[in-house]
């Protein structure tokens, strides 16, 4: 049976533990918005020289009027929209307590799935969905809050990490319309393209160029964007849209959820903190639950 499709999203994840561990550091030094607009402007660079490279051209010039409509109205959804309130979600409560937040994405994504595009899910699909949310529940409260379950958290917070599920998972559905066998990076690039005059739009309106421009003057914070830049809009979405072009999408964005899980790994040796029992006993069911979903 072919996997490529869900193999696309795991990879996602391990993308996405890199890029958000990476925008966390870089947001609380230059806001949010800089930084969103700032790593579109990398991905970018980093994906016109890949499709340069291996399909000869560096724009997507080749995409339908179809195709260029749809992944552009992703961009701007879940880009735009999605991710200015995620990240500003990263900068108010942090990475590890959004991404729970941000779990939200498969239901949110499977159930617009069925009234948007008629796609369902097995039995076994919805099971190992819940069985993943559920280790990636554990290890989030557990990792965020210690040994005990805490819910005070600004409620502001809470509400932007939704919005930007709720963004995501409408940018998949949509961008699955535009999809159909189009290259996955040179769609990431329309959606980026999207992103990035979207953003343009919402600096000139706010007035926030300056703020843009002061962010280059960070260097310790242009690494990181830079770092995440790569695994983020250049590899992370295009991996995301290839697996959606493979397999359901609540399928796919429930693996690609279990980037909280990979996070245990940065938290031991690179931020040198204690990991509990419960973390990895989370770690565990979640790894049930995409085992669940590969055996469906």
């Amino acid at each position: 049976m072919n996997y490529i499709g869900e193999f696309a999203a795991l990879a996602t994840a391990f993308c996405w533990s890199i890029t958000a561990t990476s925008f966390e550091v870089a947001g609380k030094k230059v806001g949010s918005q800089p930084l969103n607009l700032i790593r579109l402007l990398i991905g970018s660079v980093f994906l016109c020289l890949f499709t340069l490279i291996t399909r000869g051209l560096a724009f997507p010039i080749d995409a339908t009027l179809t195709t260029w409509k749809w992944l552009f109205l992703s961009g701007l959804v879940g880009l735009v929209i999605g991710d200015l309130l995620l990240f500003e979600a990263f900068v108010r409560i942090g990475a590890r307590i959004s991404m729970l937040i941000y779990a939200s994405v498969p239901p949110m994504s499977g159930i617009l799935a069925y009234f948007i595009l008629g796609e369902t899910m097995s039995a076994i699909q919805i099971i190992g969905m819940f069985v993943t949310l559920t280790g990636i529940a554990i290890v989030i409260l557990v990792k965020d809050s210690g040994n005990k379950v805490k819910l005070s958290h600004p409620v502001a917070g809470i509400l932007l990490a939704f919005g930007g599920a709720f963004g995501q998972a409408l940018g998949y559905i949509i961008g699955k319309f535009g999809l159909e066998n189009y290259d996955a990076f040179a769609a990431t690039q329309i959606r980026l393209i999207a992103g990035i005059i979207g953003f343009s739009i919402l600096f000139t309106i706010r007035g926030n160029w300056k703020s843009f421009f002061d962010a280059f003057k960070e260097k310790h914070a242009m690494a990181y964007i830079t770092l995440g830049s790569f695994f983020g809009p250049f590899l992370g979405i295009s991996l995301s849209l290839l697996a959606i072009q493979h397999t359901n999408p609540g399928v796919a964005s429930t693996l690609t959820s279990i980037t909280p899980v990979l996070l245990i790994p940065v938290a031991i040796f690179i931020r040198k903190e204690t990991v509990h029992f419960k973390e990895f006993l989370g770690a565990m069911v979640a790894i049930s639950g995409v085992a669940l979903i590969f055996l469906a």
